[in-house]
Order: C-alpha cells, then sequence, then structure tokens
C-alpha cells in the first residue's frame, strides 16, 4: 500500500462534504494531494526521470503540465486577452522538465501559484450553472474538467513512480 489506510490524509474521518460544490472541491483535492504523495521522497533526477521513450512524460512534466493547465483554465473564464503560457512553447512543460532542484523548486512554486489563482477566479463564482468566458463554459464544466484531467494524470503519476522505485499504491 502507498499508505496506511488509516492514515491516508486524502480520506479523513467523518462524514463528506455537504453539497455539489463542498464535493467537486473535495475531489479536487484529494487529486491534487494524489499527485504531490506520488513525488514525494524523489531527487530531482528521479522526478525528471522519463517514462519510455520517445515519450516526454515524467512526474516533473505532470507538475509542470498541470501548471500551465491550471493557468489555461483561467483563459475559459475571461472574455480578456489569454494570459500566456508559463514555458513557453508547446510541450515546454514536459520538454523543460530536466532534473535539476532549481525547475524541481519552480514547477511546484509555479503549481502552487496557478492552483491558488484559479481557485480564486472561481470562487468569485459559486453558482455552478453560471457560464463565463467567450465560449460560455459552465463553473461546473470547468469543476468537472479540472478533476478529470488530474485524475487521469494521477494514473500517469502512479505508473512513472513504479518506473522509478517500484512503489505501488492506492
Amino acid at each position: 500500500m502507498w499508505t496506511d489506510p488509516d492514515k491516508d490524509p486524502r480520506h479523513p474521518e467523518g462524514p463528506s462534504p455537504d453539497g455539489e460544490l463542498a464535493t467537486l472541491q473535495d475531489f479536487l483535492a484529494g487529486y491534487r494531494m494524489t499527485l504531490r504523495m506520488k513525488c514525494e521522497g524523489l531527487d530531482a533526477e528521479q522526478l525528471a526521470r522519463r517514462s519510455v521513450p520517445p515519450s516526454t512524460m515524467s512526474l516533473l512534466g505532470l507538475v509542470r503540465h498541470l501548471a500551465e493547465v491550471e493557468r489555461d483554465w483561467r483563459n475559459w473564464i475571461t472574455d480578456g486577452d489569454p494570459l500566456p503560457k508559463l514555458y513557453g512553447r508547446r510541450d515546454g512543460d514536459f520538454d523543460g522538465a530536466v532534473g535539476e532542484q532549481s525547475v524541481v523548486d519552480a514547477a511546484f512554486a509555479d503549481l502552487e501559484r496557478e492552483q491558488a489563482a484559479t481557485d480564486a477566479a472561481l470562487a468569485a463564482h459559486p453558482d455552478l450553472g453560471e457560464r463565463l468566458g467567450k465560449d460560455r463554459t459552465s463553473v461546473r464544466e470547468l469543476l468537472v474538467h479540472r478533476i478529470e484531467e488530474y485524475a487521469r494524470h494521477c494514473g500517469h503519476a502512479d505508473l512513472l513512480r513504479e518506473c522509478v522505485d517500484g512503489r505501488v499504491g492506492q
């Protein structure tokens, strides 16, 4: 087991949250925590280790990718000019994921900052049915899509971590 089920921080004791918004936020928080847990205890080289050639996927690349995606979701809810990409060109999030501690530190700082900014932007719109941005995307759809994105990449993180040190888990 990845972690003792009785001590798993993703599953606190007590009832689950009440309401749709709180439930969606709880699932998002759980997947965010899972990604961090999959990266814990690894050095910069291990975090940057690619899965299988020619793939550029790595745990560090996933962290950078999710920071980029969080930023892009804010573009969905605004009518203004899009925010610039964090890592430049397409696939810069994965291509630039190199085994240097400064890159690792920056990636986790970017992820934390972009998550907080997207959370704050969506907090201004508590009505899940409200439609935002040029495409009139509902807040509900944005939240569900964020959960889907993290869940999919947590599955990738499971496999990537197993390739690094054999550790598997829930």
